[in-house]
């Protein structure tokens, strides 16, 4: 999470975009069942639909068959979901208050390895199964110690299928366990078949304890089994920002990853989420230099903020998380501190004469929060979680301590600081004038709107079908290429709306600016769902909104500018899956009487290899605007041929970081970011 990264676009060839599952924690299985090897089937006549139509999955099988249903997909982000499982189980041992290291280990052969001193798996046998407790931990899903039991009071097991899924997944699993000063070593092979059965292999090392765990991902489930390194670092450094003093380690002994692969990148934070808001500011100007912090302790729960204000326009940098797992959807925490945070301010303010008392100048929560970073970090024993994504935390109670612990503390952090409550209501004070103005803006081209018709902008080529779902439109750099694509689209579910030039770059305006510019306007009237606070994703007119520009430096500006609008201003578009980016080639050739399009440089190289004989000259084609509409279809646009890159945002503190450091003024930050991506330029990350 430093400005050296970011996480990872899903790549869709031919338009073909497996839909990512949430994990589910009613996963098809039963923790009090061991596992079967065998599916139980029986042979029904057709057309019969009975009991003995119905198809059981027992234990891992079930993974192995529907692995989106348990780590989301078998994308990226379903494989470094796998790390992810295990590290977790490390950092329970840490929060339990056992673990004080962790490492992790990209191996040479691909494979991963995570070493934790914490107390080891237990080895002996389970009371329930004719097993281990160590091979029940790896073969039964929602089997482990946090599970009613006394093992762990507080965990980060969001779903409770951990390892043992890791172990479902993996062509081979080897697990060593140091315990009661002996190692126990045992493996397994394809997908959870048990090779080698616990024993002990001889006495801890330095009478240690603690667990190692070595997997390779199976590559017969998963799309591609190569590791990202910086999808990880980013991981591993919010662990460590979660987690005060906890250590974790990274390092990749792949070949020619890294200048020296041998050694560790360490994270540890000794001020915890303190240094978090002051990492995630670093890129942005500070109103004041102090980092506000308060916690409070209840029954089986606790709460600890983190908070600073910059100089910046957006409200949306409030961050929160449960038992170290990131609560995208925000939830009861998040809205017991919302709340208070604006009751406090306005008792503040009116209390010291800022705002006058009578008047209808009471300060919004959302002038409040403009330039805010904030990271509310919650534990509890007994986690509820909710919302599409399993991202929203839904415990009332959580919601009571966090608005009691703010109104308390933050009173106190605004009496004991004078000058930083001073500067922070005279900005939110010039945030409600500007929402104001806003909302004057938004009235008059609503206004506007009726008098003219539909609202639609003039230059929108809108499509016949009325079903959003069907309906995509392509935002096209620059009329001429906007003319190709509006001669080359189909009709019925395409739309076309060209933009001229660079829009405006929204992270360093308010909206009240925003709002008098002509190519945002176009963009807010034709998708439809209004925009900012306001926008509802379930208004908008299209479920693609493909980004298309010319592959070279001035397209990928726009590009950047206009998925920093999205992400500050729609995004709960980028949250739902709808925003892509099209991908024209950059090169053409002929193999026979057969024109082949190739998207960049890697795919030419890639071409080459294949076919080393080839003597063809290779053309590099024209921007979009040279294109004519029928090599435009070709290229870009046919569904059954185009290739387009979905945008989605697993870390929103990862997402927001980007594009502070991309969009906003740190020119350092900024170089810094380009040099040490530049060799991922291919991903075009968010």
């Amino acid at each position: 999470m430093n400005p050296t990264k970011g996480p990872v676009l899903a790549d869709a060839p031919n338009d073909e975009l497996e839909a990512e599952q949430p994990p589910a924690d009613e996963a098809p299985s039963d923790e009090t069942t061991a596992p079967r090897s065998k599916s139980e089937t029986a042979a029904v006549a057709p057309g019969s639909y009975g009991a003995d139509a119905i198809t059981v999955l027992e234990g891992l099988e079930a993974v192995r068959k529907r692995p989106g249903m348990y780590i989301g997909s078998t994308g990226p982000a379903g494989l470094h979901h796998l790390v992810y499982e295990v590290v977790d189980n490390s950092v329970d041992e840490a929060m339990a208050g056992y673990c004080k290291s962790i490492s992790v280990t990209i191996l040479a052969d691909g494979g991963c390895e995570v070493i934790d001193d914490g107390r080891g798996i237990p080895t002996g046998k389970h009371p329930k199964y004719d097993m281990t407790a160590a091979e029940v931990v790896l073969t039964v899903l929602h089997a482990g110690g946090k599970f009613g039991g006394e093992g762990y009071k507080v965990s980060g097991g969001l779903h409770g299928v951990g390892v043992s899924v890791v172990n479902a997944l993996s062509k081979r699993v080897e697990v060593d366990i140091d315990r009661e000063g002996k190692r126990h070593s045992m493996s397994f092979v394809d997908g959870g078949e048990l090779q080698d059965p616990l024993v002990v292999t001889g006495d801890a090392p330095d009478d240690r304890t603690g667990t190692t765990v070595r997997f390779w991902p199976d590559d017969t489930i998963f799309d591609d089994v190569d590791f990202r390194a910086q999808t990880l670092l980013d991981r591993f450094q919010m662990m460590a920002f979660l987690n005060r003093s906890l250590e974790i380690k990274f390092r990749d002994l792949r070949p020619n990853r890294q200048t020296d692969n041998s050694e560790f990148s360490v994270f540890k934070y000794d001020g915890g989420i303190i240094d978090f808001v002051n990492h995630l500011n670093t890129s942005k100007e500070a109103l004041f230099d102090k980092v506000g912090y308060f916690e409070q302790v209840g029954e089986g729960e606790e709460v600890e903020i983190a908070f600073q204000w910059n100089t910046g326009f957006n409200s949306d940098g409030l961050h929160s998380f449960a038992n170290g797992i990131t609560t995208i959807e925000g939830g009861m925490h998040e809205e017991g501190f919302r709340k208070s945070l604006t009751n406090v301010f306005n008792k503040y303010a009116f209390g010291k004469g800022a705002l006058k008392e009578g008047k209808d100048d009471r300060l919004q929560g959302e002038d409040i929060r403009e330039g805010l970073t904030a990271i509310i970090s919650v534990r509890l024993s007994e986690p509820q979680f909710e919302g599409q994504t399993k991202g929203k935390l839904g415990n009332v109670s959580i919601r009571s301590l966090v608005e009691k612990a703010t109104n308390e503390k933050l009173t106190e952090w605004l009496e004991e600081n004078p000058n930083e409550a001073k500067a922070i209501i005279g900005k939110a004070i010039q945030a409600s004038r500007a929402r104001e103005a806003a909302r004057s803006a938004r009235d008059l081209t609503r206004r506007k709107s009726a008098l003219e018709g539909a609202g639609l902008p003039g230059k929108l080529t809108d499509c016949a079908s009325k079903d959003p779902a069907e309906s995509e439109i392509y935002i096209v750099e620059g009329n001429s290429a906007g003319g190709s694509a509006k001669e080359a689209r189909n009709p019925h579910n395409m739309a076309i709306l060209p933009i001229r030039g660079k829009i405006l770059n929204v992270e360093r305006a308010r909206i009240d600016k925003m709002l008098k510019n002509t190519e945002v306007q176009s963009l807010i009237s034709a998708i439809g769902g209004g925009v900012g606070i306001e926008f509802d994703v379930a208004e908008a007119r299209y479920h693609k909104v493909i980004l298309l520009a010319d592959a070279d430096v001035d397209g990928s500006h726009i590009r950047t500018l206009l998925l920093t609008f999205f992400f500050r201003q729609m995004r709960e578009l980028v949250e739902a899956g709808y925003i892509y980016v099209a991908q024209p080639p950059l090169y053409s050739t002929k193999v026979g009487k057969e024109k082949i399009y190739l998207k960049d440089d890697l795919a030419k190289d890639a071409f080459l290899e294949e076919h080393p004989k080839h003597k063809e000259e290779f053309a590099r084609l024209k921007g979009l605007g040279e294109m004519d509409a029928s090599e435009l279809w070709e290229t870009t646009m046919d569904p059954d041929k185009r290739t387009l890159l979905q945008i989605s945002v697993e870390q929103a503190t990862i997402a927001d970081e980007i594009f502070s450091v991309l969009m906003g003024d740190d020119v350092e930050s900024r170089k810094h970011f380009i040099q040490t991506n530049a060799k991922d330029v291919r991903f075009l990350d968010i």
